[in-house]
């Protein structure tokens, strides 16, 4: 995210080996969640999915579908708790008490 395009070939090759699947998952307590900051590239549905996909021919980067999708994932609690917290700073930033 946020990288000049020119070295995402080579971050792909680099960062494969540390994808976050159902294997790497296998390792973890059944109780394990995943958590991820968002946004993140799982599948082809976005637009960005899409170009990742024809240009390197990869359907899924740092976490797989799989994984994303599961009942293990809690990625949107993750997303509307820094939600919330993000309005907090704001507000005692802005001086409320």
């Amino acid at each position: 995210m946020g990288e000049p395009e020119e070295v995402w070939e080579q971050r792909i090759h680099d960062l494969k080996p540390y994808q976050v699947n159902r294997e790497a998952m296998s390792y973890a307590k059944p109780t394990a969640i995943f958590l991820h900051c968002l946004p993140s590239f799982h599948n082809t549905q976005t637009q960005v999915g899409k170009e990742i996909a024809e240009k390197y021919g990869i359907t899924e980067m740092e976490v797989t579908d799989e994984v994303f999708e599961s009942t293990q994932s809690k990625v949107f609690d993750e997303a509307e708790n820094r939600m919330h917290t993000i309005k907090a700073v704001v507000y005692t930033t802005l001086g409320g008490k």
